[in-house]
């Protein structure tokens, strides 16, 4: 559908009318559509509850009708092509529109000028934190002007004035038409009615397998297994109480003097995130690099200070956990390991791009302006891939550091289904997720998509990276705290 030509035939008198009785009268050539909401257009309409009178519900910001300045969100329609539309329900005015052959001459009364509704027009962008389709939501008020997205998204929201339903833009559409999405509250509505299996189920939920560990803690017991099983159920049942809807973000473009971005790399057990680490130093020593772990246990002979390990006391190490200096730290046969923030800071004062292997959970400590992180999510592939390309492959063994293994049945089953629990709860957090079937394949991947970071494209931010408070209108949505 395209718009043809907009004319005015009559002005009698201008947006500002004076009285009830006062009309403006045009004509607009169109193609029209298949839905009362006419996409054309770029317009819905509905029905007054308290006077009964039809009028204008939306405007798509970006579509004809708001181009026009014809039309605006409030104006009662009181005829169409002379057919008076008293007493007629929305869905009687398709009928009207689809036997006129290419103009339809609307009668209104104005409901607010132009300058009244630019000025309550918002600008904010956003990153969505779900996907949301259209053609599956029975509740949408018309579906031809509705915005599809996936999470990870960049939406520019146009318009708030409804509390169900807002007015966005997709970045990178081409089109620049507005739609409707769902608002925050409709949203954290639906997440909440749907009422979580997790809380009737607990008993019933198979137990995760150990999530990948930077430092080969040992395998888990089975109190550590209920433990990691409790703490699962509780993120869902906290995404169901606290949804994730959408985070306030603005442009970032990254200036010479700016470090590089914190790279962090999450993945379960055996899906390859240290290869394709190691791969990434490999390839160039000068620009990648990592942050050397803190450990308690004695220096063994050919390590060295600094290079394989930083040595610290226990109460030193336990000094740094008090004041909050690890970004993860744990214990194995009786001697703390963990990855330090000041560690990760030297890196990045190198001026190399530091790259940081933790759990998603700890991504909180680096979630700042000071490390800007671009989280990476590695992800297995099918179990039929899977087993044609791990099949050889060997790995260290939890239990042992010194022992390797082949890959099992067993092995395969657990990562897909930590991969699986990972996304579901983390996955609002990752910036970019590879498939590393071809462990080649997926170390170009990363590496392009890693050097894209340091060319002049703009990159989408949280705002509070950037400055001090988020859009006061967005504070409830734009925060991370409660879901890393």
């Amino acid at each position: 559908m395209e718009n043809r030509k907009l004319t005015r035939c009559l002005e009698k008198p201008s947006r500002k009318p004076s009285g009830k009785n006062q009309y403006v009268i045009f004509t607009l050539y169109l193609f029209v559509g298949s839905s009362f909401c006419v996409r054309a257009k770029g317009a819905t309409i509905k029905k007054d509850n308290s006077t009964g009178a039809i009028v204008v519900a939306r405007i798509m910001r970006g579509g004809s009708a708001d181009k026009s300045g014809l039309i605006h969100e409030g104006d009662e329609l009181k005829e169409v092509n002379g057919v008076s539309l008293e007493h007629r329900k929305p869905k009687e005015i398709l009928p009207l529109l689809a036997c006129s052959e290419g103009a339809v001459k609307f009668k209104i009364i104005p409901g607010s000028t132009k300058e009244e509704m630019t000025s309550r027009v918002t600008k904010v962008f956003v990153r969505a934190l779900f996907d949301y389709d259209p053609t599956e939501d029975p509740t949408v008020p018309c579906k031809d002007a509705a915005v599809a997205f996936k999470r990870g998204d960049v939406l520019q929201i146009v318009g708030t004035d409804d509390d169900t339903w807002w007015q966005a833009r997709r970045l990178g559409d081409g089109s620049g038409r507005a739609g409707l999405v769902p608002s925050k509250q409709l949203h954290e509505k639906r997440v909440a009615l749907q009422r979580p299996r997790a809380l009737f189920k607990l008993q019933n939920i198979k137990p995760a397998a150990g999530l990948r560990r930077s430092f080969r803690l040992g395998r888990k017991s089975s109190r550590a297994r209920k433990s990691a099983q409790l703490r699962r159920w509780s993120s869902e049942i906290h995404g169901a109480i606290c949804p994730r809807t959408y985070i306030e973000v603005v442009p970032y473009h990254k200036e010479p003097k700016d470090r590089h971005r914190l790279i962090v790399l999450v993945g379960p057990s055996g899906v390859g995130v240290n290869e394709l680490k190691r791969r990434l130093v490999i390839s160039e020593p000068d620009r990648y690099g990592v942050s050397v772990p803190y450990t308690t246990r004695e220096k063994r002979r050919q390590e060295s200070e600094g290079l394989d390990y930083h040595f610290v006391s226990v109460q030193a190490f336990e000094e740094l956990i008090l004041n909050h200096r690890f970004v993860e730290y744990g214990q194995y046969r009786g001697n703390y390991y963990g990855s330090n923030l000041d560690s990760v800071q030297r890196v990045m004062a190198e001026g190399k791009v530091c790259l940081l292997d933790v759990h998603p959970s700890k991504i909180k400590h680096v979630y700042t302006s000071e490390f800007k992180p671009y989280v990476v999510f590695v992800k297995p592939p099918r179990i039929e891939e899977l087993r044609l390309t791990r099949r050889r492959a060997k790995f260290v063994c939890d239990e042992n550091s010194t022992q390797v293994r082949m890959f099992s049945e067993e092995d395969f089953e657990d990562m897909l289904d930590q991969a699986e629990t990972l996304d579901s709860q983390y996955g609002h957090l990752f910036d970019k997720v590879i498939v590393n079937g071809d462990v080649a394949a997926a170390f170009r991947e990363l590496k392009a998509d890693v050097e894209k970071l340091d060319e002049p494209e703009v990159q989408w931010v949280p705002v509070a990276w950037m400055r001090s408070a988020p859009t006061k209108a967005w504070r409830s949505c734009s925060s991370l705290t409660g879901w890393i």
